[in-house]
């Protein structure tokens, strides 16, 4: 073998560790948080079926100010599915009082029938679900409270309790979140109507009503 077929294949070698090495680190030190962009008019010219996926879209019809469509990651492995077992029109989306959900609400007559609306912390997301459940909830949307927030969608995760749950559960970005509670606190509402969920198979990418504080 010449020196120079000798260098290729030590630079070959090199090349194909290094890459072993990157899936490795890759696979087991990044966290658990989905990075897909949120600006849907990015994706101008491409179908709503290549980037919506698995997520589920809601619109907020009250009140007028937040009529937006928004976009949620269902949980990943607990909770029943919001297209199969769960649609509303019209439905109140309450948020939660204190806003963590993981005690009983103080506002709990009026999360009986509706979609609860709970901050992340403090305890499990299938935690703040079973709550939820238990209130009389129809389904809960969790979300970061966060107003920077944008552009990470959190997986909601079983927490190995061997609880069992049989209300759909969606994850918002937190700055949608944020605000929606803080549009409602300002309006003095105590909850906003909404449809759940919205079929934007044949929507074009680019007539997807988003919330303008997302970014074009």
């Amino acid at each position: 073998m010449s020196t120079c077929t000798r260098i290729i294949a030590v630079i070959m070698g090199f090349n194909v560790n290094m890459l072993v090495l990157g899936v490795f680190l890759f696979q087991h030190f990044v966290p658990m948080v989905n990075t897909v962009a949120n600006n849907l008019y990015t994706y101008d010219g491409v179908s709503s079926t290549d980037i919506i996926g698995v997520d589920v879209f809601f619109e907020i019809i009250e009140p007028e100010e937040l009529q937006y469509t928004y976009r949620i990651r269902p949980a990943k492995d607990f909770g029943a599915p919001f297209n199969k077992s769960f649609s509303a029109y019209g439905i109140p989306l309450v948020p939660v009082e204190p806003p963590y959900g993981c005690g009983w609400p103080n506002n709990a007559k009026e999360l009986e029938g509706s979609v609860a609306l709970v901050e992340r912390g403090e305890c499990s997301f299938l935690s703040k679900t079973v709550k939820a459940e238990e209130v009389g909830a129809r389904a809960i949307i969790v979300t970061n409270q966060d107003p920077e927030s944008d552009e990470f969608y959190i997986e909601m995760v079983d927490d190995n309790t061997f609880r069992e749950v049989h209300i759909p559960a969606g994850f918002l970005l937190g700055k949608n979140g944020y605000m929606i509670r803080k549009t409602l606190e300002r309006l003095q509402r105590r909850f906003a109507l909404i449809n759940i969920p919205v079929n934007l198979t044949y929507v074009p990418v680019n007539k997807i009503n988003q919330p303008p504080w997302l970014g074009w």
